[in-house]
Order: C-alpha cells, then sequence, then structure tokens
C-alpha cells in the first residue's frame, strides 16, 4: 500500500464524491493525531501543532504554504505564538476527499523538516 505522503492530490471536482467509509477507515489511522471536526456542517480534518517559539511557527507554515501550492490544495492555517492550527477539508465539495488525508498526512511530515 502507498503511504499518503508518497500519493498526490488529484483536481477535485464539484461532483467528487465525498471520501468513502473505507477510505476513512484505511487513511485514518495513519493521520492519528487529527481530528475529525465538523464546522458550518462540514467535515474538517484539525490538528493543533506545538513548536518552540514564534519563528519556528512561521517556519512551519511557510513549509505548509510551500507544500499546499505544490499540492494545489489549500488549508486554513492559524499562526500564534508558538502554535500552528491547521484545518483541512475539499472546498468544492463541502467535506473530506482523499486530497484531504494525503495533505493532513504531508503536513506532519512537515513537522520535524529543517527550514
Amino acid at each position: 500500500m502507498t503511504e499518503l505522503t508518497e500519493m498526490k492530490c488529484e483536481a477535485c471536482r464539484f461532483d467528487a464524491p465525498l471520501v468513502s467509509d473505507a477510505e476513512r477507515a484505511e487513511y485514518g489511522p495513519k493521520i492519528p493525531e487529527w481530528e475529525s471536526v465538523t464546522v458550518d456542517g462540514v467535515e474538517r480534518l484539525k490538528r493543533v501543532f506545538k513548536l518552540k517559539n514564534y519563528l519556528e511557527a512561521v517556519a512551519f507554515t511557510n513549509r505548509i504554504a510551500e507544500m499546499a501550492e505544490a499540492e494545489d490544495h489549500h488549508p486554513l492555517i492559524v499562526l500564534e505564538w508558538g502554535k500552528v492550527t491547521v484545518e483541512w477539508w475539499t472546498h468544492k465539495i463541502q467535506g473530506l476527499h482523499r486530497n484531504d488525508f494525503i495533505a493532513a498526512a504531508k503536513t506532519d511530515a512537515l513537522l520535524n523538516q529543517d527550514s
């Protein structure tokens, strides 16, 4: 089985299906620190990352932004002193798609990467 971090986000259409129960069961355990939250009726994947200081949080945010641009899939990012909150969901389908699990796994991989 291919790891989520090795997969590429695909262009999403308005008629793309939400993540299936089988995909959720397969991908969810690979990103155990992410939680499912619902905001305004839309399910999202959310994780709060703790960092040592503001500059580390900024550097991590920038790495996420670069990855998001490369994948053409963009999260909500909240930057605070020593903390970065990230939420992934697929805007076009107003919910979770496989892309969100891929992006969450890639975000995790960026955490300890040198800037």
